[in-house]
């Protein structure tokens, strides 16, 4: 159930976002008396396949244009009169253009109706994450609070030279002031964190490859988190044998409890084993004697006691935050990619299908989560599509741009070839993708 959860909420979120992206198209196309012949939502056909199983869940002209919900569900396209895409190649265009036609339209035009897509998604981001901040606001843990007890170093920072209890007073040499800026961190180039440790001031360089480790949904750090129990699940042994919301775990099988992650690894090495859980509820110490199932869990959800702090904007302030916040997703994705070129990170990590798109999302329906994932979708999808690789907007982009600069027209063959070639390439990656998506999932 939790799976089909996660699931509705990615194709809810793609599309809202490729609905509203091919609308960029459309508009643009309208705004310069361009005939749109169809607007769908999904394919009406087998993609990349436009001859084979067309057939549409819904449809109705308007005007010019055929509305519908297509039944393949991946992304959505806008028929533009005209104009080489998935669903026409060259042979179709060689009549004589027509006024209301793509082609016959001036480049500056149809650089715009190439790029609306893009515009579109992005201001979509700008929207989402202002609203996403209007109305949810910040919450973080200060730096402040993070130092209170330190930090819980997993293998992978242990690794590098960070132990459980650090405390990590700056970043390059330069404070900062939450736990999302010291995780982040790590996404940029010969980091160096400052660490405190025992009276002792130690600098610990970040390896440039750590983000490839990371990438493959390892453990770096957290902070150290005090918890009580917040609520136990129906069934399950913790319910079974008495543990309630509130309650204190102080030990393990004798052994002292004081944060969540040293209860983790002793839960997972108990399955299938009756174990004693030492407890403290309202001043009162209890022992009590649960069965760890045979998947290691006993059946409750950690409540942090770590204080975080939260911020709330007014609509302009939302704005003002929310837009340096989405327009600065590009900037990422820019060092993302150059660090896959350099080797940092491995494109398999770096890659993510609809199944780990999917896993991003909450497995209860969480409308601040889905929105904030969705404002980042989007501008990752602008992104994206504008990288210069043909069938993709920016691969029409640079072919417009070279017309506008030459003032030669490339031929309509040449447009269908480069159609096929950047097709191809999608359709490699999309197989690509899958298929590691399927590996992370088995193993």
């Amino acid at each position: 159930m939790e799976g089909l959860i996660m699931a509705a909420q990615l194709l809810l979120a793609l599309t809202i976002l490729v609905g509203l992206h091919e609308f960029g198209h459309f508009i643009f196309a309208r705004i310069f008396n361009i005939r749109v012949n169809k607007f769908y939502i999904f394919f009406d056909f087998l993609f990349p396949l436009p001859n084979v199983l067309n057939f549409a869940l819904w449809k109705k002209k308007k005007g010019d244009t055929e509305y519908g919900l297509g039944w393949f569900p991946l992304g959505g396209y806008v028929d533009i009169a005209g104009m080489i895409d998935e669903t026409k190649d060259a042979s179709q265009l060689s009549s004589t253009p027509e006024p209301w036609e793509f082609r016959s339209k001036p480049a500056w035009q149809r650089l715009f109706v190439m790029l609306g897509g893009i515009i579109v998604n992005v201001i979509l981001g700008i929207l989402i994450f202002s609203g996403v901040k209007y109305v949810w606001g910040d919450e973080d843990y200060t730096k402040e609070e993070i130092n209170k007890r330190g930090i819980f170093a997993y293998p992978m920072a242990e690794k590098i030279g960070l132990k459980t209890g650090d405390k990590i007073t700056k970043i390059n040499g330069k404070d900062y002031e939450t736990l999302s800026e010291l995780r982040g961190s790590i996404t940029n180039e010969n980091v160096l964190f400052t660490v405190e440790r025992d009276s002792t001031t130690l600098e610990i360089p970040i390896p440039n490859e750590l983000i490839d480790k990371v990438a493959q949904k390892n453990y770096f750090i957290d902070p150290i988190i005090p918890f009580e129990v917040d609520r136990v699940t129906k069934g399950m042994p913790a319910e079974k044998s008495g543990l309630r919301s509130g309650d204190k775990i102080v030990s393990f099988n004798g052994t002292p409890i004081t944060y969540y992650q040293q209860i983790q690894p002793l839960i997972k090495k108990s399955a299938n084993k009756k174990v004693d859980l030492g407890i403290e509820r309202k001043g009162t110490s209890l022992v009590i004697h649960p069965v760890v199932t045979a998947d290691s869990a006993i059946g409750f959800y950690p409540k942090s006691l770590l204080t975080s702090t939260k911020a709330m904007y007014s609509l302009p302030e939302a704005f003002k935050v929310g837009s340096v916040e989405a327009l600065g997703v590009i900037p990422q994705q820019i060092n993302g990619f150059a660090r896959i070129f350099k080797g940092h990170i491995s494109p398999k990590n770096a890659l993510t299908g609809p199944v780990g798109l999917a896993q991003m999302f909450s497995p209860k329906w969480d409308w601040e989560k889905f929105w904030a994932l969705t404002g980042l979708l989007s501008m990752a999808l602008a992104f994206m599509n504008a990288l210069p690789i043909p069938a993709l907007d920016g691969g029409h982009v640079i072919v417009l741009l070279y017309e506008m600069i030459s003032g030669r027209k490339p031929s309509e063959k040449f447009m269908e070839r480069t159609q096929q070639i950047g097709t191809f390439i999608l359709l490699a990656l999309m197989v690509y993708v899958l298929f590691n998506d399927t590996l992370k999932l088995l193993f």
